[in-house]
């Protein structure tokens, strides 16, 4: 610790992503990345706008890209908010949305980087805890509270709410925020983008790092009714005015568009799911219902931390939580079926040793 440090410094407790090593032939399942490229046209989109416009400022107001949003959606385009990643426009939801004199919800076992930025903007919260089924059960969130914040699906356990559990939510709390991280809600759940219009408390907060594969582009968004978003435009501006640069713009623009290279890619990682959740529950584990595009599980008769040792000694790396409740889960991120073969190869091997 540095003497330079503010107190505020001192006292978080960073947000520790999915390990990125460099080891030869490795499968790398660790950190829900689309196994599939992007959309052919975001490829073609950033190359063409890559020229000398990029001495230029990007536009502030992203109108393009919340233009492709807001069609694709159906609201109006002023419903659009976007951000440098979704990470970043929870952050901006944070500090504008669920910070209030009543404490925030949010799941015990959820997205790690919302206790994190409750640390950073000194938000009060409440966590509360999963079911023995490692479900959200709304009826416990009916309680005092300044805002809920929930993944839907949920992370890392890939469960999902239904949209009338999600109706009943923002219904039965109308003076607070209610905000539905749906990073992985493309891969088989259902989205509560159209909630919004009956819900003016509702907001819905999507990446393009999953579903669109542009992990490496940083382009997140949120969908709600004018004043929540005008909240998020007025921290923005007191931020950073050009969080989208040119090339995110094309590229996540023409990723929107594509609609055919979405729907194929999306469809093969749910199949490969349904596959490898079968292939895994016939080798002993429990295989929470995923409806993202990993799965979460535990073998009775295993470690969790200690499988995810001898997986990693077979060059497949996947995430194991070191938590309370899930400390013998591994998430697993789903992979191409070439990876997802070589997964179980060395399940078999590391059940053996």
């Amino acid at each position: 610790m540095s003497k330079f440090w503010s107190p505020l410094v001192a006292g978080l407790k960073p947000y520790v992503a999915g390990e990125q090593p460099r080891i030869a032939n490795l499968i790398k399942l660790n950190t829900n990345e689309n196994p599939y490229g992007p959309s052919p046209k975001a490829l073609a989109a950033i190359r063409e706008a890559a020229d000398d416009r990029m001495r230029l400022y990007p536009d502030p107001s992203s109108l393009r890209l919340r233009q492709a949003i807001a069609t694709r959606h159906g609201v109006e385009v002023d419903e659009v908010f976007v951000g440098n990643g979704s990470d970043e426009v929870l952050a901006h939801v944070f500090q504008a949305l669920l910070k209030h004199d009543a404490p925030l919800l949010f799941p015990d076992i959820s997205y790690s980087f919302y206790p994190v930025y409750a640390g950073l903007f000194g938000i009060e919260t409440i966590h509360v805890p999963l079911d023995e089924g490692f479900r959200i059960r709304i009826e416990d969130y009916d309680q005092p509270c300044g805002a809920i914040v929930i993944p839907n699906p949920n992370a890392p356990t890939g469960i999902a709410l239904s949209l009338e559990e999600i109706e009943a939510l923002a219904g039965a709390h109308p003076d607070q925020p209610v905000v539905i991280d749906e990073a992985y809600v493309d891969f088989g759940a259902d989205s509560a983008i159209g909630l919004t219009r009956r819900y003016p408390n509702l907001l819905v907060v999507h990446t393009l790092s999953k579903s669109r594969s542009l992990a490496g582009l940083r382009v997140g968004f949120a969908i709600g009714q004018r004043p929540l978003i005008e909240a998020l435009e007025r921290v923005k501006d007191s931020f950073n005015s050009y969080p989208i640069d040119r090339l995110a713009e094309a590229g996540a623009t023409a990723a929107i568009e594509d609609e055919a290279w979405f729907d194929e890619t999306r469809r093969k990682v749910m199949a490969s799911r349904a596959r490898m959740t079968d292939v895994l529950a016939a080798r002993g584990f429990e295989v929470l219902p995923s409806l993202a595009n990993f799965v979460f599980a535990r073998h009775p008769d295993h470690d969790g931390a200690e499988l995810a040792a001898r997986l990693r000694a077979e060059a497949v790396l996947v995430r194991h939580f070191a938590k309370p409740r899930i400390g013998d889960f591994l998430r697993i991120s789903i992979g191409t079926e070439a990876e997802c073969d070589r997964l179980i190869e060395a399940v078999d091997s590391a059940l053996s040793n």
